[in-house]
């Protein structure tokens, strides 16, 4: 069996590096040409999602959603632990238009880095955390006025499952100089594609959606009282899907 996976595994990156790399090229071509909730739509969202069903297919990758409900019609800002790689593809086709915090290095790898930059990311020098904070600010502000999701990560980095990294505030201070909730989500994604390597296992992922929460006044302490709501809800969470409460990592950087 272990044999079988190996292939399924490979055939698997195989098959999304090949679609990686014919879909960026129809996408400089076609993108530029469209509005941009069009152009989300067919160079992001069609893509992550054939990515989400590659898993699935081949290596046998599901999953199941819980809190539907909770989501609110106007976009927000989504704070989301991050495991894996699993989470970036399947947020960012589910939710639409989005636009992700990412490294700014990205936008330079050659035709997924040039389609990336048609999609209006936040790309951050997250070697100066503090021009990153007021870029999120101000960029973030903007997308969320022009009608999109703002997804953050705010451990930073992916974190193992079992563990969990402390929140920056970034997200929650865009929320709330918005005025506007965040939308916590988790995951376990990282148990069956791992941050680590290629190998990946067979197995359903759980993903919660959370009610929104909304800040509770204005302020520095506003953010770091709904910050600390927020990771105090997703380390719940992962404690229920684990059995066990996560362990506070040391991993982490500013975003």
């Amino acid at each position: 069996m272990a044999i079988v996976q190996a292939f399924r595994v490979t055939l698997f990156y195989l098959l999304l590096s090949a679609s990686s790399f014919f879909w960026c090229l129809i996408s400089l071509v076609v993108a530029p040409l469209l509005p941009f909730r069009w152009r989300y739509r067919f160079v992001v969202q069609a893509w992550c999602n054939c990515a989400v069903w590659l898993a699935k297919v081949i290596v046998g990758i599901r999953y199941e959603v819980r809190g539907l409900e909770n989501i609110p019609e106007r976009p927000c800002v989504i704070l989301a632990n991050h495991q894996s790689t699993w989470e970036t593809f399947f947020l960012s086709g589910f939710f639409e238009p989005l636009s992700q915090v990412v490294k700014r290095e990205l936008l330079r790898v050659p035709f997924f880095g040039w389609g990336m930059a048609l999609l209006k990311p936040i790309a951050i020098d997250r070697s100066n955390p503090k021009a990153a904070l007021k870029q999120l600010a101000k960029q973030g502000d903007e997308r969320l006025k022009q009608g999109a999701w703002v997804l953050v990560f705010p451990e930073g980095t992916r974190i193992p499952p079992g563990q969990i990294g402390k929140f920056s505030r970034g997200g929650t201070a865009l929320a709330v100089n918005a005025g506007l909730p965040v939308l916590p989500i988790t995951h376990n994604a990282g148990e069956f594609w791992p941050k680590a390597g290629w190998g990946k296992r067979p197995g359903t992922i759980q993903v919660i959606i959370g009610q929104p929460m909304y800040a509770e006044g204005e302020g520095p302490r506003a953010i770091a009282e709904l910050n600390e709501r927020a990771f105090q809800w997703v380390r719940q969470q992962q404690t229920e899907l684990r059995g066990e409460e996560p362990q506070l990592s040391r991993l982490g950087e500013t975003a």
